[in-house]
């Protein structure tokens, strides 16, 4: 392990000093944390997380290694690691690498050995912020200088930056359901749980027009999780808005959820510190059940602006923490939406009966 000294410099001027992870060099972005216990490989290809500095609550971080079928996307998309203890060591016998040589061969900047519990106290106090870690030098003044030059994270416009280039296919072409997977920077166990229920899938580019979408007839729509600010996203917008008009079954998740809200004149807003982790409480309005909820956003849809769509929107959903919303469904409309992660990779599966819900709204024509 290396023991070259490193820095996280906070915007506010906090600064912590610890060791330097994976590769040397600087990384600067949003800092946010993740309560998780587990599957740090999968929160770490998260594409959502793409533009973010990922605090790593959980004190050990590497102890069962990599694994290279343990992704959610083709590479890690955090944009650098902040965690207690970077433990090269691993106990699992099938691991691929450790997270040192994982880091190195994914060129990933990380900082070790800091007080994690500290950060995240600050951060819940003073919200998130950009932030710089760096192994390279530890001037704090240069880093300073690096770090005013950052933009913001509301206001940017990622999902194209984490979409794919061109259209794929998952699944059986002779399946009986066929759905339009816009990609915003989707997970790849959503993917397979659409397409574990007999749905063969096209996964289109982000800015692939309502035209094309169309041309391939599908069943069904879904809008995918992503990385940055909902309301900068226009053309997905737009989009979401055309595919209404088909009255086809359409299902959002996190960041689908949000522009399924925007698309239908419902305003989101930019969260304090947000939600990431795997044991997230929500309760289903419909049926009166709770949910144990696997969750990553830093923006979410207004629930005052909510209130005045009541006529042609439902809450279906709310968070048991704070009472933020979790879920919608538009009353005329075949089209639902929530803001956690159903698929729950990694995390528990309470919430896996929507993806059987968006099935039956297609199969019921």
């Amino acid at each position: 392990m290396q023991s070259v000294p490193a820095v996280l410099l906070l915007e506010d001027g906090t600064a912590f000093h610890g060791k330097a992870a994976g590769k040397i060099g600087a990384a600067i972005g949003e800092v946010c944390f993740n309560t998780g216990m587990t599957g740090y490989q999968e929160i770490f290809t998260d594409p959502s997380y793409f533009g973010q500095l990922l605090v790593a609550t959980n004190a050990h971080i590497g102890n069962y290694g990599t694994k290279n079928a343990e992704t959610e996307s083709g590479a890690i998309k955090i944009a650098g690691l902040i965690c207690k203890n970077f433990t090269n060591e691993y106990s699992r016998p099938k691991a691929d690498l450790s997270i040192q040589q994982y880091f190195e061969n994914e060129g990933l900047v990380g900082i070790s050995d800091v007080d994690t519990r500290a950060i995240v106290r600050h951060i819940r106090s003073k919200g998130a912020m950009n932030a710089i870690i760096s192994s390279e030098t530890t001037d704090l003044a240069e880093l300073r200088r690096r770090l005013a030059a950052a933009p913001q994270m509301e206001g940017l416009e990622l999902a194209s930056k984490v979409s794919t280039p061109a259209p794929y296919y998952i699944g059986n072409p002779d399946a009986a359901l066929k759905v339009a997977v816009l990609d915003f920077g989707v997970k790849r166990n959503i993917l397979q749980c659409l397409a574990d229920r007999g749905c063969y899938l096209k996964v289109f580019p982000a800015k692939t027009n309502i035209a094309d979408l169309r041309d391939w007839n599908p069943d069904g729509y879904f809008l995918s999780n992503g990385p940055g600010d909902p309301a900068a996203m226009g053309y997905a917008v737009e989009t979401a808005q055309a595919i209404l008009e088909e009255n086809k079954p359409l299902f959002g998740i996190c960041l689908g959820h949000q522009l399924l809200a925007l698309s239908v004149g419902i305003s989101t807003f930019k969260m304090h510190h947000g939600h990431r982790g795997i044991n997230h409480p929500v309760k289903n309005l419909r049926t009166g059940r709770s949910e144990i909820t696997s969750q990553n956003h830093g923006f979410g849809v207004n629930p005052d602006s909510v209130a005045a769509h009541e006529e042609t929107v439902e809450i279906t959903h709310i968070n048991l923490n704070d009472h933020s919303i979790e879920g919608i469904r538009l009353r005329h409309k075949k089209a639902f939406s929530v803001q956690y992660h159903p698929e729950a990779s990694p995390g528990p599966h309470d919430a896996r009966y929507l993806f059987d819900d968006f099935v039956s709204l297609m199969q019921e024509g």
